[in-house]
């Protein structure tokens, strides 16, 4: 039973395109802690963690919502001709000869 036209899914996400959201919230993480730390200082603990908790708490919703829309603007569908649909893919032939290298 044929269903229609066949779809190729491919993921052109590269690590460059989320190094500005890490950086972002690394600055955020490190700008709570320093917080955390000066309250601490002030001798107030208990409002110094949830000074961390909040933040960590309110950014990672901002954060994932970040990472998961870049992925899904990376995601590329293309529909795939009758032609196209079992492409013939050469044999790869492993050579013992070359030891491998890093």
């Amino acid at each position: 039973m044929e269903f229609g036209n066949k779809y190729r899914f491919a993921c052109t996400l590269t690590f460059g395109d989320i190094y500005g959201q890490i950086i972002a919230w690394l600055v955020i993480l490190f700008i709570s802690l320093a917080a955390s730390l000066a309250l601490m200082g002030a001798r107030q603990p208990v409002v110094a963690l949830a000074t961390v908790g909040l933040i960590l708490v309110l950014s990672l919703p901002f954060l994932l919502f970040a990472f998961v829309t870049t992925l899904f603007n990376h995601i590329e569908v293309e529909p795939v001709e009758s032609s196209q649909t079992a492409p013939n893919r050469p044999e790869r032939t492993v050579s013992s000869t070359s030891p491998a290298r890093a």
